[in-house]
């Protein structure tokens, strides 16, 4: 029977963050992700009250001319897909019976992720975090980006408490509509509160994604 790359004890005899990655991306996430945002378009997605900074070209005159207020075009290209890993760096997460720790299993989780999206040319961020956001590394396509991604991933110490849904709602402004928002988390908080901004970022049409880290003994 083949061995499964996820497995932890597999994986805690592999030193290097990449070639975990590499590892569970070739041997079981190869071949099962599509972007569904081929192509390069762009798209009128809503005005914008003006403010200093923006661009004057965008300004739309014509609902100027009703309203005597300014308001710019905000356009949104259509290229590949958009990432934002959301990767819990509490102190829960450090604890382990055998093996690897949950945060070390979700930090390779994270960086397997992060490796098959780079291939794919789309965009991959990050957002670690605890009771606040410790670290926010916004998204970048170029498979470069993997090793500013693996760097984070393996300087992130656990620590502290956490609150998915404090840090969830700082970035409801900033994630753009239909990205791909991935959680990876043991969830020792308040669940509730999670689960609403959830919705919310799904109203915006972007897609959640939870993983579910415990320890077998959890």
């Amino acid at each position: 029977m083949a061995e499964n790359p996820f497995d932890p004890v597999i994986l805690s005899k592999i030193a290097s963050m990449e070639l975990r990655a590499r590892l569970v991306v070739d041997g079981v996430l190869s071949g099962i992700h599509k972007s569904p945002y081929k192509g390069s378009s762009i798209e009128f997605l809503e005005h914008k009250e003006y403010s200093p900074g923006n661009e004057i070209k965008h300004i739309d005159w014509k609902v100027h001319a009703r309203t005597d207020k300014y308001y710019i075009k905000e356009f949104e290209e259509e290229t590949n897909l958009k990432c934002y890993i959301f990767l819990d760096t509490s102190g829960s997460m450090e604890y382990k019976s055998t093996g690897i720790s949950k945060f070390e299993y979700a930090a390779t989780l994270a960086a397997s992720l992060s490796y098959l999206l780079l291939k794919q040319s789309d965009m991959v961020g990050l957002i670690s975090f605890g009771d606040k956001v410790f670290q926010y590394i916004p998204p970048r396509s170029r498979i470069t980006h993997l090793h500013v991604l693996l760097n984070a991933f393996t300087g992130l110490k656990p620590a502290g408490k956490s609150n998915i849904g404090v840090v969830l709602n700082e970035f409801i402004e900033k994630i753009s509509r239909r990205s791909l928002i991935i959680i990876i988390s043991d969830f020792f908080d308040d669940i509730n509160k999670v689960i609403k901004q959830v919705k919310y970022f799904q109203f915006k049409k972007n897609e959640v994604i939870l993983f579910h880290i415990l320890d077998p003994y959890e």
